[in-house]
């Protein structure tokens, strides 16, 4: 299931959302995000996971329902924190194991978003 199987905000709420992310409001781009998908929103937390220390700057845990990361900094980071909210929606699709690559695709095409609107706003 890539990101043409998951319906995705339009171009403006992609870009809001990374740049809610960028400026320190991870929780609110994660609530936001939520409600367009009708899911509940994820809880992100600074923290490892056992097995997981220092291999992943962040990891999905879908019993949990939590987005772990690393450190503070990575809390801010689009790429990273979308990835693994990609990962919140497909589990919560039925789709238990995610693609790592239609992970990344799914972070890609936010930052895209991003970076076209900010190109024309210049």
């Amino acid at each position: 299931m890539g990101i043409s199987k998951i319906s995705a905000p339009d171009n403006i709420l992609r870009a809001k959302i990374v740049n809610m992310i960028l400026n320190r409001k991870t929780e609110e781009a994660l609530e936001e995000l939520s409600k367009f998908y009708l899911l509940d929103t994820p809880q992100i937390v600074v923290g490892t996971i056992k097995g997981k220390r220092r291999t992943v700057n962040a990891v999905y845990v879908q019993r949990e329902r939590k987005i772990y990361a690393l450190n503070s900094d990575v809390l801010y980071n689009p790429f990273v924190v979308l990835h693994e909210y990609y990962h919140h929606v497909r589990t919560k699709a039925g789709m238990h194991k995610g693609s790592e690559r239609h992970a990344n695709q799914y972070a890609e095409y936010f930052i895209n978003a991003y970076q076209k609107l900010s190109e024309t706003n210049q």
